[in-house]
């Protein structure tokens, strides 16, 4: 369920580009964002920072994108959010006692410090790269690819490092001791 709440704007923004076209498919974006951080808000009392980014980013590019009648802009939002993600990342790197992937993650498991810092750069390089990435699918290919890559590259290649970054993790872990009564 947490899955699909979180994806939901960029489903919407598929089926909608499939039925209609890129700038209904941008005003429906837009349009899910906000009724994603309503559920939030309506739900939890609070709404995750990641939303509230995602809003103010779709907002503001596909704002542009609907007012200029140019799909450009559009197309730079993954590339901004991730790239804010990788500055995140990077800020928390360089700043701070804890890593932002420790904050997130250390309640969970306890890692060395060199192991979260890499584990955190890791998140940095995959932000850039991935940030990058879209703007070459962007401007190098039609738009119906673009929105394909948007949808099932960005979410492949995260599950990809998600699952390279568990690996990782998985040699550093020690075993669970079990209690015995």
């Amino acid at each position: 369920m947490r899955l699909l709440y979180d994806f939901f704007p960029i489903l919407v923004f598929f089926a909608a580009y499939k039925l209609a076209g890129i700038y209904v498919a941008t005003a429906a974006a837009i349009a899910a964002t906000g009724v994603q951080v309503g559920l939030g808000w309506l739900r939890r009392r609070r709404v995750e920072p990641m939303h509230l980014v995602t809003l103010g980013l779709i907002v503001v590019f596909g704002g542009a994108t609907l007012l200029l009648h140019d799909e450009l802009y559009i197309k730079w939002k993954p590339t901004v959010l991730n790239w804010l993600f990788a500055l995140a990342f990077l800020g928390s790197h360089l700043v701070g006692e804890r890593t932002l992937v420790e904050r997130v993650m250390g309640r969970e498991i306890t890692l060395p410090r060199g192991v979260w810092r890499r584990l955190n750069l890791g998140w940095v390089l995959f932000f850039a790269f991935v940030g990058a990435l879209n703007l070459y699918v962007a401007y190098r290919f039609p738009t119906d690819v673009w929105v394909d890559f948007k949808l099932f590259g960005i979410v492949g290649l995260t599950v990809l490092f998600v699952v390279a970054q568990g690996l990782y993790l998985a040699r550093h872990l020690e075993p669970q001791q079990e209690d015995r009564a």
